[in-house]
């Protein structure tokens, strides 16, 4: 890449692309401005510290997510949305473990409110009304799908269920098919 080719949306991507290569932990200013071949000062011309530069490629992240699950969730209901939307989360974190940890960073209130975070939860909270969840069920029943999601994922990523059986894919069928029984069943306090 040239300097003239640099830019805070070029940085946010070439660092996505680096954060899959090395992990999102290690994508710092001086890494990327290795990996770009420029001085690090250079990259400061474009991003202000570590903090933005993460920030930005968790953004890129979750608008990723966001636009493969809209068109995953589209004129679905029931299970048949809940395992696309969650199969999204899983496909992306496989695809792109690095980016898929950047989507969990701290981002500010502000931040946060602005960005593609709204959408996953906008499309998390349509997919929970479908089983007919008021509130605060619902939150709760987002927090659950989170924790069981991410926390399957983390554990797959890692390499957790590599040597043992059943394939993971049954668990995370298995998976599915529970958390949609749930739902069907829940009951409010």
């Amino acid at each position: 890449m040239t300097r003239a080719g640099l830019n805070l949306d070029r940085l946010a991507q070439v660092g996505a692309e680096l954060a899959d290569e090395v992990g999102f932990g290690q994508v710092t200013p001086s890494a990327l401005a290795r990996h770009v071949g420029v001085k690090v000062q250079s990259l400061y011309a474009h991003v202000a510290n570590a903090q933005e530069l993460k920030t930005r490629i968790c953004l890129l992240a979750l608008e990723e997510m966001a636009d493969r699950a809209a068109d995953a969730v589209a004129g679905r209901s029931g299970r048949d949305a809940l395992a696309a939307l969650t199969a999204v989360y899983r496909d992306y974190a496989r695809q792109h473990p690095g980016r898929y940890q950047a989507s969990r960073f701290q981002l500010d209130s502000q931040t946060a409110a602005s960005s593609a975070a709204v959408r996953h939860s906008q499309m998390m909270r349509a997919v929970l009304r479908g089983y007919g969840l008021p509130e605060p069920e619902q939150t709760h029943a987002v927090r659950l799908l989170g924790a069981v999601l991410h926390g399957f994922t983390d554990l797959e990523l890692a390499g957790s269920y590599a040597h043992s059986s059943p394939d993971p894919g049954e668990s995370w069928t298995w998976t599915i098919d529970s958390l949609d029984r749930l739902l069907r069943t829940w009951t409010t306090a």
